[in-house]
């Protein structure tokens, strides 16, 4: 879930992944790719299983747009949508629940329950923000697409799942079995990332993301644990929440990444040290437009999220 104030982070940059492309990545197993607009909020990669009796969907996106190519290519496949597992509640992985349902009548929601304290507290929060902004703004598009999230956030009980993850489990989806893994106070206090044992892939939701880490909610040491569980898993391809696929080399690039990011922000190297450093270990993973927009994100991020206050972070840590 990204703030008003981090969504101008976005507004400055057009960063678009093909939003015509829908990537095959393993034998029955598509993306959806996630996109970031100028001047909007973004989408999370959406990731079809195909699977026996149907279709397994990992995060439905956002905005009308990228939920509708989930839609037809279900419908273009002839195989209804059976299942959506969430990875967590940021608005650009549920926000398309409720047009999937009503898609999709007989589908189940699988999810963790950490969205019902998100609606009672940080979603709470970012509505009033809503609220204010758009009493404030003069600008007919922002104010849109501002009242875009709103009537997200208002969708209430349709972004909620009809099935708690609340463990760490095999499951049975659509006649498909998967290894449906809990994350506890990760990148939200749960995280949910499903593998499939048959194609080798593993959906990491926002446990994996680019071109930076989004570290709005996130509890920074506990999350470089879950991508030290994710590296024990014999996958040959993660698809993360935001970007490209990776094989199991460009993951340890990021986790690398990741580690020295943590240790340089905890230093008392300067911070456009610790964005260099990023970028250079990243490097291989992010394209020159990525680079770009990484730079005013990390800038936000280490003053807001790595160099604060502990007791700001300890709740996200689950203490």
């Amino acid at each position: 879930m990204k703030s008003i104030v981090f969504a101008v982070l976005f507004a400055s940059h057009v960063w678009l992944a093909n939003a015509e492309d829908v990537t095959t990545v393993a034998p029955g197993v598509d993306v959806v790719s996630s996109t970031f607009v100028a001047g909007r909020q973004p989408d999370g990669n959406s990731v079809i299983f195909h699977a026996r009796d149907g279709l397994v969907v990992m995060d439905t996106g956002r905005h009308a747009e990228h939920t509708q190519r989930v839609i037809d290519f279900a419908r273009a496949a002839g195989l209804p949508i059976k299942a959506v597992v969430n990875s967590h509640w940021h608005l650009d992985h549920i926000g398309g629940n409720p047009r999937i349902r009503a898609a999709f009548p007989d589908v189940h929601v699988y999810a963790s329950a950490a969205i019902d304290d998100a609606m009672h507290g940080f979603l709470a929060d970012y509505r009033k923000q809503l609220e204010g902004a758009i009493a404030q703004s003069k600008d007919d598009a922002q104010v849109q697409a501002w009242r875009g999230e709103l009537a997200i956030i208002d969708s209430g009980k349709a972004l909620y799942p009809d099935v708690t993850i609340a463990q760490s489990r095999t499951l049975t989806l659509a006649g498909h079995r998967f290894q449906v893994h809990l994350q506890a106070n990760a990148v939200t206090a749960g995280d949910v990332w499903l593998f499939d044992p048959q194609t080798r892939v593993l959906a990491a939701g926002d446990l994996v993301t680019l071109p930076v880490p989004f570290l709005d909610t996130a509890c920074p040491a506990r999350w470089q644990d879950a991508l030290d569980t994710l590296a024990k898993q014999d996958f040959e391809i993660l698809v993360p929440g935001h970007g490209a696929p990776m094989s199991r080399e460009q993951f340890a690039t990021y986790r690398h990444a990741y580690a020295n990011l943590l240790i340089c922000a905890a230093s008392d190297k300067s911070k456009s040290a610790c964005i260099d450093g990023w970028l250079q270990d990243a490097a291989g993973l992010l394209s020159a437009e990525d680079s770009k927009a990484a730079k005013p994100m990390l800038d936000y991020y280490i003053d807001g999220s790595l160099r604060v206050d502990p007791a700001k972070t300890k709740k996200l840590c689950g203490q």
